[in-house]
């Protein structure tokens, strides 16, 4: 067990001192955290911030939430104790199908266990009580992230002051599992995936490259290609916007891993906010907690009904849109609106989180 966190390039890793016991009933003996935090832990643990990233994300929010994070902004380390953990499962860090695995020595690679949201939120709670953090102030985050942060405030009620979703639903639709299925359709197709029998060091990279070019197109909106792109071709025969997906899959493969991202987007398909809970509506009216329900007009892969189903059933939840054309992916491009709305939020119920009479700007 590591007691004290090791470093990389700003990087933290723990290994937690528990095993996981996952939802599925196999148990995981061994799990490290990639993580990283901004700011200082109070003396009584009550301003940390949990920031929870999406599918593809890592631990380094300031670099894909820069507008967020820093003097001034919604999340201030002159105020707040921020953190961000990589996820159970992901490939930058965290054990995932790139570790090794105890049992057999080999890496999981395709062979890691079947995870959920839940998972996640679990590893996250060891990993915050060995960093001291006994409360937390707000806990956001966007699409996966955001059904982190629905469990966290389900799992742990007392212990979530306040919570932010953005562009998710209650539960995963049967809209999204099918383009997931797509996509995890296109890796298994590709020769390197083995029959299931997935080598890490000769990955798929070309099933994994039409699954990502399948999620771009649902990450934006049909308005913005067409703005964009248009029927322009490079005179080569080719349109643009083929060149613009081809790049977009090119570029993923040199920093994702398929074993993962069939992995993320089958615990994405398990998201049920209210599976053992007596239904969805039951489990949203048992968070009293304020909320901010953040959607974006132009998304077509958590469509707007979603926001609004959560804000109903919600207690104290304020719904919030970005007028936006970049769909899905409005909550990480438009960061300068969500950042004046969650520092609004924040202002608002800022009496809740307990913080000093002297630390009261956002």
């Amino acid at each position: 067990m590591n007691a004290r966190p090791v470093m990389e390039d700003g990087t933290s890793f723990l290994t937690l001192p528990y095993p996981v016991l996952l939802e599925s009933g196999t148990e995981l003996p061994q799990v490290t955290v990639a993580y990283r935090t901004w700011g200082r832990l109070d003396a009584d643990g009550g301003n940390a911030v949990l920031v929870c990233h999406a599918l593809t994300g890592s631990a380094d929010a300031e670099q894909w939430w820069a507008g967020l994070i820093g003097p001034g902004k919604a999340l201030d380390p002159a105020r707040d104790f921020i953190v961000c953990s990589n996820v159970l499962g992901s490939c930058y860090g965290t054990t995932g199908p790139g570790s090794l695995s105890p049992f057999t020595g080999a890496r999981y690679g395709a062979g890691f266990p079947i995870t959920t949201v839940r998972d996640m939120v679990g590893v996250q709670a060891q990993l915050l009580d060995m960093l001291g953090v006994e409360a937390l102030s707000l806990v956001l985050g966007g699409s996966l992230g955001g059904m982190q942060a629905l469990e966290w405030a389900a799992l742990h009620p007392k212990r979530v002051r306040s919570l932010a979703a953005f562009s998710v639903g209650a539960r995963q639709s049967a809209w999204c599992i099918a383009l997931s299925e797509a996509q995890r359709q296109a890796i298994y197709s590709d020769a390197r995936w083995r029959g299931g029998g997935y080598d890490p060091l000769d990955p798929p990279t070309g099933g994994l490259a039409a699954a990502r070019m399948m999620a771009m197109c649902s990450y934006r909106h049909w308005g913005e290609f067409a703005a964009r792109f248009g029927r322009e071709s490079d005179g080569s025969g080719r349109f643009q916007v083929q060149n613009y997906l081809r790049h977009q899959g090119e570029k993923f493969v040199g920093r994702f891993d398929a074993a993962s991202y069939v992995t993320l987007t089958r615990v994405m398909d398990s998201h049920d906010l209210g599976r053992g809970r007596g239904g969805v509506e039951a489990a949203l009216a048992a968070l009293e907690m304020p909320a901010l329900i953040l959607g974006s007009v132009s998304d077509v892969l958590y469509v707007p009904e979603e926001q609004r189903e959560l804000a109903a059933h919600l207690p104290r939840a304020e719904l919030a849109w970005l007028d936006s054309p970049h769909g899905h992916d409005a909550f990480l491009i438009d960061t300068d609106e969500v950042d004046t709305l969650l520092r609004r939020f924040r202002q608002r119920n800022r009496y809740r989180y307990g913080y000093p009479a002297h630390i009261s700007a956002f």
